[in-house]
């Protein structure tokens, strides 16, 4: 059966029921899914002290980027190899799944050894060689928007990593470049419903990336549920005025602490399960 959307495999006329699939117990498309963490891997105090307290929290997503793509050469380019291991050794200590970006080809080998969930970047969403290598990778993929992309070519990529044969995927809203700058990117809260009309896939949003301040994250995260996104990726870090990379839109520990109660207030509305706070043995997972 055929549909009127040039994109067929991710359109809701082709199915009508909501995709769905587990992920470290999370019902991702139906669950409230919270990834969060730093936006680069800097060292491994950094990483397991974040690990540490988003366990405490009972989040079980964990980013952080180990290969960085950047807009100067002379920016931090992260830890590669040495990132990933540090991720999957804090992911495997502290229960979390680890999430962290793909840039080539040639390294999905390595992404898929050590991360649970590969995320494809604004750069590299019309990277179609990419994503069509990505829909035969057996993990599942985090596909942002293209940073002046429309919902139709933003839906027309992950048509590639589906009729490739991943059906695991999942959409991330992450602000578009306009006119405006005020904010690193407008967001398009509006991509969330919408998205919601025209595909099966999941989606969420990443207020971090789509608002380049730190006050914004927990205004715009709670838009954003009240929206419909299924969960939020959002950056966070033990001591952000020293980040290496946007430490600006970075939260603090505890400012995340502030935000997870409020979500789970969000998720009761829209019927989705949050429990950011279940009885998590910390000393356990030492």
């Amino acid at each position: 059966m055929g549909t009127r959307k040039p994109y067929q495999l991710v359109s809701r006329e082709w199915k009508q029921e909501d995709t769905t699939f587990v992920v470290n117990g999370v019902t991702i498309g139906k669950d409230l899914m919270m990834i969060a963490g730093p936006c680069a891997v800097e060292n491994r105090e950094q990483i397991f002290t974040i690990s540490e307290y988003l366990a405490k929290k009972n989040i079980k997503f964990l980013r952080g980027g180990a290969y960085k793509p950047r807009t100067s050469p002379y920016s931090f380019q992260g830890l590669k190899t040495e990132g990933l291991q540090l991720l999957r050794e804090a992911g495997d200590k502290y229960g979390l799944a680890v999430v962290s970006e793909i840039m080539s080809i040639d390294k999905i080998d390595e992404l898929v050894t050590y991360a649970d969930i590969l995320q494809v970047g604004t750069r590299n969403m019309q990277n179609y060689p990419l994503l069509k290598a990505l829909g035969k990778c057996g993990k599942p993929i985090l596909l942002k928007r293209g940073m002046s992309s429309t919902i139709e070519e933003w839906l027309l990529a992950a048509e590639y990593i589906v009729s490739s044969g991943n059906e695991k995927v999942i959409l991330c809203e992450r602000g578009i470049r306009t006119f405006e700058t005020a904010t690193r990117n407008t967001l398009d809260i509006a991509a969330i419903p919408l998205i919601k009309t025209l595909s099966h896939l999941p989606i969420i949003l990443d207020p971090s990336q789509g608002t380049g301040l730190r006050d914004l994250v927990s205004p715009v995260s709670c838009a954003a549920i009240a929206a419909g996104a299924d969960g939020l990726i959002i950056e966070v870090h033990n001591q952000p005025n020293e980040a290496l990379s946007d430490g600006d839109q970075s939260l603090y520990l505890d400012q995340l602490g502030d935000l997870l109660p409020q979500l789970s207030m969000q998720a009761q509305f829209r019927n989705k399960r949050f429990d950011f706070e279940s009885a998590v043995a910390v000393e356990n997972l030492n």
